[in-house]
Formats: structure tokens, sequence, C-alpha cells
């Protein structure tokens, strides 16, 4: 298969496909967030003005972390530096920067949103961006496979050695992403299905109103995995002997995998207190009732029958008081 064609021209303005994948990668992890957000209660309309400094921060962040593990290339050609539309953006990179950006961002705009919780709920949206972005940025770019092949599955791409087949590694990383998102969506399905079904005084508790697992699982799984991940793409396919930015990747991997066990270990207590847990029943959700004046009253409730409205005796004399004078 020959090289895809990395850039086209529109009269006098030159479209790089690479660009144009991660536009429609940031602009699907966008919306794909706004939902999680929404289906689980919290407010959504904050996200847009997040992802616009996490782009930014993630595409700088991805790009210095590629200049400092070539730094001798880029001292040499200085002008390569903002080449981006060539290749050249590190994962972690833009991991790194991005990921404080979101989190200050996300506290600053949704301070309801615990950050742990607000984590939990982005990893599967970073793994499914992943897939899409291997797809639709390496893929497309310059210089965008692996190890050269002489393998039936070898791809060629535009860049240094257009002629020379090699391992389509994004499209490998793709689907590892996308099965990594499957396993997050499993992991969220099982936390769900554990959830307490029965509260302190016996009685079941509604579907949707059982108390979220313990944050932070999610992400875990998610840290674990994804780091085993980029350790063996690098190791396996993409690395270079005595390459510093290989070898950075290589650790940088194995270091999130080992922070994803450690997080792990730390949520296994609260997530057995979760599991056996009896939480207090929830109460029945207030109900207006119209007072004898004509204007709305709130009364509420409980399980028992008990209403924490206006005092029976109150109601009571005041019933009396109505009876007498209409004898």
């Amino acid at each position: 298969m020959r090289p895809i064609p990395v850039a086209f021209h529109i009269w006098f303005l030159e479209i790089h496909t690479y660009g144009i994948g991660l536009a429609l990668t940031f602009w699907f992890g966008l919306r794909f967030t706004e939902r999680r957000l929404r289906q689980r209660g919290y407010p959504a309309d904050w996200v847009t003005g997040m992802f616009v400094w996490v782009i930014v921060a993630a595409i700088v962040g991805a790009r210095a972390m590629h200049v400092l593990s070539h730094f001798g290339y880029y001292t040499s050609h200085p002008a390569q530096v903002f080449a981006i539309w060539q290749g050249g953006l590190s994962s972690f990179g833009g991991l790194i920067l991005a990921v404080p950006v979101a989190v200050i961002s996300s506290r600053r705009r949704c301070p309801e949103l615990p950050t742990l919780r607000f984590a939990d709920l982005m990893a599967p949206v970073l793994m499914a961006c992943w897939g899409m972005g291997r797809l639709l940025g390496p893929q497309l770019m310059v210089n965008g496979g692996g190890h050269p092949t002489n393998q039936w599955f070898g791809m060629y791409y535009a860049g240094d050695h257009p002629n020379t087949k090699v391992l389509p590694v994004p499209i490998f990383q793709a689907m590892e992403d996308f099965a990594i998102f499957g396993v997050l969506l499993l992991v969220e399905r099982f936390l769900r299905n554990r959830a307490p079904v029965v509260a302190s005084d016996g009685s079941t508790i509604p579907a949707g109103q059982a108390p979220l697992a313990p944050a932070g699982i999610v992400l875990g799984v998610g840290m674990v995995l994804w780091g085993i991940e980029r350790f063996l793409d690098e190791h396996l396919w993409l690395g270079q002997d005595g390459h510093l930015g290989s070898f950075l990747v290589q650790v940088a991997g194995i270091a999130l995998a080992i922070g994803g066990l450690i997080l792990l270990a730390s949520r296994l207590g609260p997530y057995r207190r979760w599991r056996d847990s009896r939480p207090d029943p929830v109460p029945e959700p207030e109900r207006a009732v119209e007072s004898a004046d004509g204007s709305d009253g709130t009364v509420s409730v409980d399980g028992a029958g008990r209403s924490d409205g206006p005092d029976d005796d109150v109601v009571s004399a005041t019933t009396s008081s109505d009876a007498a004078d209409t004898d």
C-alpha cells in the first residue's frame, strides 16, 4: 500500500491531514466528555472552555518533550522546532502538561466535581480519543510507522523512506487503545452491578440511587493497562537502541503502570467497605401541598410516614378552632 497523502491544497492553502485528524479527535473528546458529565448529573457548560486550554497544553507539552528528546537535532535545525505537521509529538509530554491544566480548570469551573471522580470520568474518554487519534493522526503523518518489516501487513509512509515497508504501529496502537476503552467501560459496569442494594433499614435501594463506588478504580485500571501498552509498543515496535527519547518513553510507561497499581491498592479498602455497606435509605421526594390560604407549602414525608412540615398539634388545634367557629 502506497503512502497516504499527508497534505493537499485548496487554492493557495495547504491542508495537512494530520491536523484534520487531531481536530476531529479533540471535537469527539469534547462531546463525549459533555455526555458523560450530563449522564452523571454534573453541569457540562464549562467543558468547552477547559478543552481550549487542554488542547493548547497538550500540543505544547507533546512537542516540547519530543524536542528535548531530540535536542541535538533541533539544535542544528532550530527552524524545525515548530514543524509539527511533520510529526514529532510525544504522548507523555502532552499528558504531563495537559493533565494538570485539566485538573486546575475543572476545580475552578466545576467545584462540585471531585478531582478523582473527574479523572475516573475522563479515563475512558482519553482511551477512546487515543485510539481515534492514532488512526487520524500518526497514521496520516510523515514517518508514522515503526520498524521496517517484510510482513504482508507492512505499510508505506511518507517521509524519509517512502519506499520502505514498515510496521503500521498507529493501527496496532488504535486497536490496543480501543480494547482498553472497552475494558474501562466493563469496569464501570461491574462497579454499578456491585453497588449496595439494601439500605440500613432493610429496604431496597431504588435503581440509580445507590452510593457511588470509591473514585480512582477506573483511573487505576487505565493507568496500568496504558502504561504496559506504551512500554511494549516502544520496546517492540518503535524503540531505538541507545536513543534517549525511546528510553524515556519506556521508563514513563513502567512508572505509569506502577502508579496505577499503587492507586488500585489504595482503593481496595474503600471498595470493600463500600461493597459491604448498608447506607441510610434515601428520603422520599418532597411533595408540594396547598395551604389553607391558597399559598403553596412544602411537606416532606419520611419512610415511616412522618411529616417534617407543620406540627401535628398546630394542625389539630387549627382544625378544632375552625370546627368551633362553624358550630
